[in-house]
């Protein structure tokens, strides 16, 4: 007479202390990945992210299959730059462009309170 054993599997417990941390820690990331994605999708950004922009490159063009010439917009001037892929050369330094031309170009930084009222007018919520 064969004796059959049987082996006991173990239960998983919904109030076990494992399954509870596990549980919020996995929220925790899901929710950080959402907020990650919404502040890329709706472009947020730091306060003072876009006012330390003082590097600009308004125009380019190519010369040579690796060869350009760039005119980058500074503080106090223009410079006009000549790149090949071995080194950087200054070729010519341009007046600045009045203020009016470079405050039409910046974008307005991101009100978080207006966007999600927009967000929340647009979803029927208001």
């Amino acid at each position: 007479m064969k004796t059959q054993a049987t082996v006991a599997q173990p239960t998983v417990n919904a109030s076990s202390p494992l399954v509870q941390v596990s549980g919020a820690l996995a929220g925790i990331v899901i929710f950080i990945l959402v907020a990650a994605w919404l502040a890329k999708r709706f472009g947020f950004t730091g306060a003072g992210v876009g006012a330390k922009k003082s590097l600009n490159i308004s125009a380019s063009v190519s010369v040579g299959p690796r060869e350009r010439v760039v005119v980058v917009d500074v503080e106090d001037a223009r410079l006009v730059l000549g790149i090949t892929s071995a080194q950087i050369t200054h070729l010519h330094t341009l007046p600045p462009v009045s203020a009016p031309d470079v405050t039409e170009k910046a974008p307005a930084p991101a009100d978080f309170q207006k966007l999600m009222k927009n967000l929340l007018k647009r979803n029927g919520k208001d």
